[in-house]
């Protein structure tokens, strides 16, 4: 039977308004409220059409309803810049993403969450705390992404059509996900990562809300990745704009990070901070990270397909259990699996395999 909720989810997937979809459609924006509403059904002729505009197979429209997230439950960065049809893009996606993840956890035992609830914790001392919890030390963190995925984070990519917005991350049934712009520079997404591990950790209830949260993760990520012990042994006073350049990479932050974390700790004057900003600015900095890394990638998902392969399962089998197009598995671990799931060897296929894969991060 036709599923009124899959049509609004995704037409919202696709950043469409039910103006738009309706003239592309060549309905009237009135059956399209109807149909979404479920006081209508469309015929088949009228799924199929629909099925071809918003890219989703035919079958995606008569599945059972998902539980997309809502704003409140999600921690976006900068939800006042955002507009409505790129936060409800980036949400659809949070529900495909979970959608996926609860697939995958079903076939593989995978690492179960470990954050501790560090509520009513200054970001600075939450950052020492899972530091601590975890047995980082005071080293730097080399890999975010693999870090947070042996913690239990599960981490996906956010899609072209949400490209405006920075990271988001949110609670599903215990489980702690996170969302990050790949598209972005390899130190910015780790910076990303760090703030959402803060609102994980600092917000997971909710409060407090907007721009007071958004300053708290910052300065979370700031002191997650570069520890302020860290700092003082390796960072010198009045660095100039080469030397931290240099340094940056002591912690793999971008320059601009690194700045604000030496001024924050005082090791550099209000002035000095302002004149390494400027220059910041008129180098371009901010549009090109100098001294650049490698971007982060995912290990747990490439461990997923890779044995999803070898047991015989291609990607459009994936995508076909999901009722989802083999284009959208990619979209939501763009840039942090480097190679595709094209297919699969022949072979027996993981349907009739029992048990459930070992799979292991390090």
């Amino acid at each position: 039977m036709f599923n009124p909720s899959r049509l609004t989810l995704a037409r919202q997937r696709r950043g469409m308004t039910k103006t738009k979809l309706a003239a592309e459609a060549q309905l009237t924006v009135r059956s399209v409220s109807a149909y979404e509403a479920g006081d209508m059904v469309p015929s088949d002729t009228t799924i199929a059409e629909l099925s071809r505009i918003l890219r989703f197979p035919s079958e995606f429209f008569s599945a059972n309803s998902l539980d997309v997230p809502s704003t409140e439950s999600a921690s976006f960065r900068a939800l006042s810049s955002m507009t409505a049809g790129q936060r409800d893009s980036a949400l659809g996606a949070g529900a495909l993403a979970i959608e996926l993840a609860e697939w995958v956890d079903a076939r593989f035992n995978l690492p179960a969450p470990t954050l501790p609830d560090l509520r009513g914790h200054t970001p600075e001392a939450a950052a020492d705390a899972v530091r601590g919890a975890w047995g980082l030390g005071e080293r730097p963190v080399k890999n975010m992404v693999h870090l947070l995925e042996a913690r239990g984070v599960r981490v996906f990519s956010l899609v072209e059509e949400c490209k405006e917005v920075d990271a988001f991350s949110l609670w599903r049934g215990g489980t702690p996900y996170i969302f990050l712009n790949t598209i972005k520079s390899a130190e910015r997404g780790r910076f990303d990562a760090g703030h959402e591990l803060g609102h994980l950790l600092l917000h997971r209830h909710g409060a407090p809300q907007g721009r007071e949260a958004e300053q708290e993760a910052d300065a979370f990520a700031s002191a997650f990745l570069m520890p302020r012990g860290s700092v003082l042994a390796n960072a010198p006073r009045l660095p100039s704009l080469d030397h931290l350049v240099k340094l940056k990479r002591n912690w793999n932050v971008s320059v601009a990070a690194l700045a604000h974390r030496m001024h924050a700790l005082n090791l550099m004057s209000d002035w000095h901070y302002r004149t390494i900003c400027i220059e910041i600015a008129q180098r371009g900095y901010k549009r090109s990270e100098p001294n650049g890394i490698p971007r982060e990638t995912s290990q747990l998902l490439q461990k997923v397909f890779q044995a999803l392969r070898d047991e015989g399962m291609t990607k459009p089998a994936i995508a076909k259990h999901l009722h989802v197009d083999a284009t959208e598995l990619d979209s939501l671990v763009f840039g942090l699996v480097m190679t595709p799931m094209q297919g699969g060897r022949t072979g027996p296929s993981t349907e009739g395999r029992r048990g459930r894969g070992q799979l292991r991060v390090v």
